[in-house]
């Protein structure tokens, strides 16, 4: 993905059409406003809480639709495949940031604290409502658009150091030697409209809307466990 793919579609927002969407969108802003409130400008120590969060959804959505596919032994038109990509792309954005900025003993606190938190209001949204569910990610993926949008420029405006790239980074989304922590909210930034995209599609879908194509997100290197490269 070059350049200009990165930059284009960052200010996309679904407008809340009925009840379900108005509860996911101020449900979204609310968090936004704790965000916001507790973090400021500190975006490495928001990226670190948040990533942990945004990982959450991804693994509840496959779980729940992999055990509804078993149950009606039905297809899950690729649903279980890109929710657990989601997941583990959200990991790997949580274990770049845990090198750039180091969270405090009080920040893992809170992120064990959220997690669970969210873990548990999510699986439960989700059993309820899978349409809500998705919306609630899109929404999070649009804020998460927006938050990126600013750290960037927190970092063009020497607010924040453009230190080197991670090797985890460099080696996940096949980036040059010579790239910086700039380089690592470009795509990451690029990977949360790709998942800002898919959900807002999955919801419009399960409120029986067309099926919507979606631009890729940044290409990035298959995780693969151990054992198979030993």
């Amino acid at each position: 993905m070059n350049m200009t793919d990165l930059l284009s579609d960052m200010d996309v927002h679904h407008a809340p059409r009925s009840v379900s969407d108005r509860i996911a969108w101020g449900f979204v802003k609310s968090l936004r406003f704790c965000a916001d409130t507790f973090f400021a400008k500190r975006y490495g120590h928001r990226a670190v809480v948040l990533e942990t969060v945004a990982a959450v959804p991804g693994m509840v959505g496959a779980t729940l639709t992999h055990l509804k596919a078993l149950r009606r032994m039905s297809d899950d038109r690729g649903w279980i495949r890109t929710l657990m990509d989601e997941a583990e792309n959200e990991r790997m954005h949580l274990m770049t940031f845990i090198e750039v900025c180091q969270p405090t003993l009080f920040e893992r606190f809170i992120v064990m604290a959220v997690q669970w938190l969210f873990y548990l209001f999510f699986f439960g949204l989700y059993l309820v409502s899978p349409r809500t569910a998705h919306r609630v990610v899109g929404y999070f993926e649009e804020e998460a658009v927006i938050s990126y949008t600013h750290y960037l420029a927190e970092i063009d405006e020497g607010r924040s150091e453009n230190v080197p790239a991670p090797k985890i980074a460099r080696d996940y989304w096949g980036l040059p030697a010579s790239a910086t922590l700039r380089d690592v909210v470009l795509v990451v930034r690029a990977d949360e409209a790709h998942h800002r995209d898919v959900n807002h599609g999955f919801a419009d879908e399960l409120a029986g809307g067309p099926v919507k194509a979606v631009r890729p997100g940044p290409a990035h290197v298959p995780l693969q466990p151990h054992w198979t490269v030993a």
